[in-house]
C-alpha cells in the first residue's frame, strides 16, 4: 500500500513527449568537412568536396548561354525576322515575340527552362530584355536553379515582301479590273467591298488607270484569292494568262508572270436597259424596258409599270451581252404635278400613277406626261424627280430598235421613267458626319486632266449622295463616325463660303436623308483619314500591304 493514499489519488502524470530525433548518419558513410566553408557533409554524396551553398556560389549553370542578342523587325510592315527566312507578327511582350527570343539564344537547348518574362524598357530604346530562370543538374544529384537576364537590341532589316513593293516590276501576278462606262460609281461601290472585308492586304501596289484598277501581287494565289473575291460579290468574268520570264536550261525551272483580266458588266444602278425580246421573256416574261435597281452578284431588273423583277445572272449575260440604254448622266429633273397611289405594293416599292412635266419647261409651257413610277410611297405633289425622258429621245441601240418594231411592245414604251427623287442640295454641301475609308492608289504616268479631276469628284458626290439615300446600299458598306474637330472645321469653312442667300435657304435641306448616327462605326484616327471632299484621287486612310 502507498504510504500517501490521498496523494495518488490527485497526482496526474504526464504523457510521453516525443524528442526531435537528429539525423542520424550511417555507420557505414563518411563525414566530411566542406572544402570552402568548413561545414560538415556526406562524403559518399558530397559534389566536389562542397556544400550545396557553395555549389551554387561556385558553379554558374548558364555559362555558354548568350546575355546580348539582336532582333531584326521591319519598319514598313512591323514583322520580326524568324532564322533563317521566315517573318512573323507579333505584338510587344506577347509569348510569339517570347518564344522568339528564347530561340535566338545559343546553348538555351542544354538547360531546362522554367520561367521566362518580359522586363519593361522604355518604347523608344529599342531594347528588349528578358528574365529567364532555369534548372540543370550540377553534380550527380544535385540539380542546381538560376535566374538571369537577356538583353535584346532591336535593329531594323527589309523584309523582302516590303521590298518588292518598293521596287519596280517585281511583282508576280496582276489582276486587271475593268468596265467600260462613262462613271466611276460602280468601283467606288466595289473599293469599299474590298475595304470592309479587306481584300486588298496582300497587294504590293495598286494603280489606277483608264476604265479600271491594276491590283499588283507578289504570288499568284493571292491573285487567285482576290478574283475569287471579286466573283463573289460582282457580276464579273475572268480570263487567265502567263509570260515567260526566265528559265534554268540545266533544272528546267521557269519563271513566270501572271496576268486576270477581270471585266464588270458595262450596267450600273440607275441606268436604264433595253433587253433583247428574248432573254426578257426568258427570265420571266418581263417588259424589255426596265430600270436596273441594284448590281450584286446579278443584275437586278425593275419595270416601274408593273413592279415586276428579275435578275440576270452572269454566266446569262455574258452569253448574250447588252449595254444599257441610257445611265444617270442623262437623266432630267421632272416636277410632280399630279400622283395617285393604286394598290401594288412590293416590299419599299409602290406603284403609282403620276403627271409630271419637266422642270425646264415650267413657266414656258405646259406640256405634261402621263406616268406609271415604283416610288409611291415618297414622291408628293410638288417634288422633284429624276428620270428618263423617251419622248423625242433617239437611241442607237438595236434592242430598243426592235422594241418599236414589235406589235407587241411598241404601244407599251412609256414617254418617261422615273428613276428616283431629287433632293435639292447645295454645290458645296455641309459637313457629313460620317465619312468612308479610301485606298491608296497609285495614279498613272500621266496626271489626270481638270476636266477629268471634276469629273471624278461629281461621281464620289454622287455616290455619296446615293449612300444617303439609299439604305439598303448603306447596309453592305462600313460608314464611319466623322471627326468631331474636322467636322467642325468644314462647318466654319462652309459657312465662311456660302453666302446670306445660301445660308437662309438651308431649311430646304431639311428633307435631305440623313444617316443616323447608330447606324456609324466608331471613329478611326490610326488611320489618318482626309476629308473626301478634298482628296478625291489622292490616296486616303485605306492600308497598303
Amino acid at each position: 500500500m502507498s504510504l500517501y493514499p490521498g496523494l495518488a489519488m490527485t497526482m496526474d502524470i504526464d504523457a510521453p513527449v516525443a524528442l526531435p530525433s537528429r539525423p542520424l548518419i550511417p555507420q557505414d558513410s563518411a563525414t566530411i568537412l566542406c572544402c570552402n566553408c568548413g561545414a560538415p557533409i556526406d562524403g559518399t554524396s558530397a559534389a566536389g568536396a562542397l556544400c550545396y551553398d557553395c555549389v551554387k556560389l561556385t558553379v554558374d549553370i548558364s555559362e555558354g548561354i548568350q546575355r546580348e542578342a539582336t532582333l531584326h523587325i521591319c519598319r514598313d510592315c512591323e514583322r520580326w525576322l524568324q532564322p533563317p527566312a521566315h517573318w512573323i507578327t507579333a505584338a510587344p511582350e506577347s509569348r510569339e515575340l517570347l518564344a522568339l527570343c528564347l530561340r535566338k539564344l545559343r546553348g538555351l537547348s542544354k538547360v531546362r527552362i522554367i520561367d521566362a518574362s518580359f522586363i519593361w524598357t522604355e518604347p523608344h530604346s529599342r531594347r528588349i530584355k528578358v528574365k529567364i530562370t532555369i534548372q540543370q543538374e550540377a553534380f550527380q544529384g544535385t540539380i542546381l536553379q538560376q535566374t538571369f537576364e537577356v538583353e535584346y537590341v532591336v535593329a531594323y532589316h527589309q523584309c523582302p515582301d516590303c521590298a518588292k513593293s518598293f521596287t519596280a516590276n517585281t511583282w508576280r501576278a496582276v489582276v486587271q479590273v475593268r468596265q467600260k462606262v462613262p462613271h466611276k460609281r460602280t468601283f467606288l461601290y466595289l473599293e469599299q467591298l474590298i475595304l470592309k472585308h479587306s481584300a486588298h492586304k496582300d497587294t504590293i501596289n495598286i494603280k489606277e488607270v483608264k476604265d479600271g484598277l491594276d491590283f499588283f501581287f507578289s504570288a499568284r494565289n493571292h491573285a487567285e484569292k482576290f478574283v475569287d473575291f471579286l466573283t463573289s460579290v460582282a457580276p464579273v468574268r475572268s480570263k487567265k494568262s502567263q509570260e515567260l520570264i526566265s528559265m534554268d536550261i540545266h533544272t528546267s525551272a521557269k519563271s513566270y508572270k501572271f496576268s486576270f483580266s477581270v471585266e464588270l458588266v458595262p450596267i450600273c444602278k440607275d441606268d436604264l436597259v433595253a433587253l433583247p425580246i428574248k432573254l426578257a421573256k426568258q427570265i420571266g416574261n418581263i417588259s424589255p424596258l426596265t430600270i436596273c435597281h441594284r448590281v450584286g452578284t446579278s443584275i437586278n431588273l425593275l419595270d416601274p409599270n408593273t413592279l415586276q423583277t428579275a435578275d440576270v445572272s452572269t454566266p446569262i449575260y455574258w452569253r448574250s451581252p447588252f449595254t444599257s440604254l441610257a445611265d444617270v448622266q442623262e437623266l432630267v429633273e421632272f416636277v410632280i404635278m399630279d400622283i395617285e397611289p393604286t394598290r401594288p405594293q412590293k416590299g419599299r416599292f409602290l406603284l403609282a400613277e403620276a403627271t409630271v412635266a419637266r422642270a425646264s419647261d415650267l413657266g414656258v409651257n405646259d406640256i405634261t406626261y402621263f406616268t406609271r413610277t415604283h416610288l409611291g410611297n415618297i414622291l408628293h405633289p410638288g417634288d422633284s424627280v429624276m428620270g428618263y425622258h423617251l419622248t423625242g429621245t433617239n437611241f442607237n441601240n438595236p434592242n430598243f430598235e426592235a422594241l418599236e418594231e414589235s406589235n407587241q411592245y411598241s404601244s407599251s414604251i412609256p414617254d418617261v421613267m422615273l428613276v428616283k427623287k431629287f433632293y435639292a442640295r447645295k454645290k458645296k454641301s455641309k459637313a457629313r458626319n460620317w465619312r468612308l475609308r479610301r485606298m491608296n492608289k497609285e495614279e498613272g504616268e500621266m496626271l489626270p486632266r481638270k476636266q477629268d479631276q471634276e469629273r471624278m469628284e461629281r461621281d464620289f458626290e454622287m455616290f455619296l449622295r446615293d449612300v444617303e439615300e439609299d439604305t439598303e446600299l448603306r447596309s453592305t458598306l462600313a460608314v464611319y463616325k466623322a471627326q468631331q474637330e474636322k467636322r467642325e472645321k468644314d462647318r466654319m469653312e462652309w459657312l465662311e463660303t456660302a453666302s446670306v442667300a445660301e445660308t437662309e435657304e438651308t431649311e430646304d435641306e431639311e428633307e435631305v436623308p440623313k444617316i443616323d448616327m447608330e447606324e456609324l462605326l466608331d471613329d478611326f484616327n490610326e488611320l489618318d483619314v482626309e476629308d473626301n471632299e478634298e482628296s478625291i484621287g489622292k490616296p486616303l486612310g485605306g492600308q497598303k500591304s
